[in-house]
């Protein structure tokens, strides 16, 4: 059985004083026993919110690491470094990093490498640009990130991978995938692993939903039959719209 999982990127948003008022308000919550719920701070806050959701059923994950195991990597931050504050799954391949640092393929593949060699969780995300989706090259592109990102891996590896499929076009512009544009990319994406692997394989990875998702679109998106859950964004960093999606799963 595939986990459901609702993951919240805050991105470069939030200081100390604002993800400690968050993290009061989401203690009070109710977290459903089905739902993996997952919250990616800014690096500068990680231990803070680990320590502070020690014994909530919420995870505290890192939105980025470098692919390095340590060195004169100014401003960066290492698995080890992740780990020792509590922190053991990272994003990789969001396609910020991709367009704004310039992250290729190969790059990922080595930050794949060396967070699974450290024992870490990944949530690798792919998608396409509307450039890509106009011309019908979405499907192509696609399979060239996960190919080229993820297929050295072994077949156990993949127990510890979650992908996250994000077109670019619809992160934080409004715009939403149709839930049945979703399934059809989910769809494409579970059966590509598939072919290059087992169905088995396939069958037990979960693939996340990113792209403006909100309270209002999760249910028909979540109730997808190869979505297994959301990489929110905006959403996630009000904690009564988050609580929304999280509770969105059928």
């Amino acid at each position: 059985m595939r986990k459901k999982i609702a993951a919240g990127n805050w991105k470069m948003n939030y200081d100390l004083a604002e993800t400690e008022m968050f993290l009061v308000d989401l203690k009070k919550q109710v977290i459903p026993e089905n739902v993996e719920v997952m919250i990616a701070p800014a690096h500068t806050n990680l231990h803070h919110a680990f320590t502070s959701l020690r014994d909530h059923p919420v995870t505290v994950i890192a939105q980025n690491m470098n692919q390095n195991e340590s060195g004169a990597f100014t401003g960066e931050v290492s698995a080890k470094m992740l780990a020792s504050v509590g922190v053991n799954t990272v994003i990789i391949g969001h396609s910020e990093r991709r367009a704004y640092f310039n992250e290729d393929n190969a790059v990922l593949a080595e930050k794949v490498n060396t967070a699974l060699e450290n024992n870490m969780k990944v949530i690798f995300c792919i998608g396409e640009e509307l450039e890509d989706r106009k011309n019908e090259s979405h499907f192509e592109l696609i399979e060239t990130q996960i190919t080229e990102g993820l297929f050295h891996i072994s077949n156990e590896a993949w127990k510890q991978v979650v992908i996250a499929y994000e077109p670019v076009w619809a992160i934080g512009t409004g715009e939403t995938a149709s839930p049945q544009q979703a399934q059809e990319m989910h769809e494409f994406i579970r059966n590509t692993i598939a072919d290059a692997y087992t169905k088995e394989v396939a069958d037990g990875v979960s693939i996340l939903y990113g792209g403006s998702v909100k309270p209002e679109n999760a249910k028909e998106i979540f109730g997808q039959k190869d979505v297994d859950g959301g990489l929110v964004g905006g959403a996630s960093m009000k904690v009564d719209s988050f609580m929304k999606i999280i509770n969105s799963f059928s």
